[in-house]
């Protein structure tokens, strides 16, 4: 469905980001890596797949590293026709507590990156007149929870930069639109489990039961397949019409 067109993945070196990479190529689509860690393993598993793989290092905190994986991009394969904006960080305080540099890291990863890849790809979506943004923000993107500030500020201002963007791009065939997954066990929610074991001095199965419990009423991880399945869909032809949507994956968290 998506062979001969290229889809750049912000945070996609490991977890949702790289589930919706592995999603897209199996479409055939050429991917755009970018994240920290390990980023040969990642690229193999993609390139196995029958795609061309471009990876970019860049900083998603530092505009000027945005600008040039954008221009990277172009010049692999000519335009992103499909950005995800899945890059996103953590830290969890009251706000009183809540460091300020942590919060600076936070708006700027989880949300003024976004800003960034999208009014960078856009230019070329347009003009093609067939684009797809779709924005990973989180079932804290609708909700709120204690001691997560940052994290729920920047993910509501995902959604309804969602909306705007969907507004100013509903008269073309660009979409925009927002996932809103709940818990996921990614590598972040893995870190949130493993300390609240320690905190809490419970194992870290009776960590993972607690978290679940206290917000997805199916007891249940979302998986990284089946958010890539979602954003396959969005790029379809079915989806034309679903523009600004914040579609939830939670479990029935927000249903609450």
């Amino acid at each position: 469905m998506l062979k001969g067109k290229t889809a750049l993945v912000t945070g996609s070196t490991s977890g949702i980001g790289l589930g919706i990479a592995k999603a897209l190529a199996a479409q055939g689509a050429n991917i755009v890596v970018n994240g920290f860690g390990d980023a040969e393993a990642p690229q193999a598993e993609l390139r196995a797949l029958g795609v061309q793989v471009h990876y970019h290092g860049a900083d998603m905190s530092k505009p000027a590293e945005i600008e040039d994986m954008m221009k990277s991009a172009a010049d692999k394969f000519g335009r992103v026709d499909v950005l995800v904006n899945n890059a996103g960080i953590q830290h969890v305080a009251n706000i009183e507590d809540f460091p300020p540099q942590r919060w600076d890291a936070i708006i700027a990863i989880n949300l003024t990156s976004a800003f960034h890849t999208t009014r960078l790809a856009l230019p070329a979506m347009r003009q093609a007149n067939w684009g797809r943004v779709i924005n990973i923000a989180s079932a804290h993107g609708l909700v709120a929870s204690a001691g997560k500030s940052a994290y729920v500020a920047a993910k509501h201002g995902i959604v309804g930069m969602t909306k705007s963007v969907a507004l100013e791009t509903a008269t073309t065939g660009v979409t925009c639109n927002a996932i809103c997954p709940g818990w996921v066990l990614t590598p972040l929610v893995q870190k949130q489990i493993d300390d609240r074991s320690a905190r809490e001095d419970i194992s870290v199965e009776q960590a993972q039961k607690e978290l679940l419990g206290e917000k997805q009423p199916s007891l249940q991880f979302t998986t990284v397949e089946q958010l890539g399945g979602l954003a396959v869909f969005l790029c379809s032809a079915a989806a034309d019409q679903v523009r600004g949507v914040a579609w939830q994956v939670d479990g029935g968290w927000t249903a609450q």
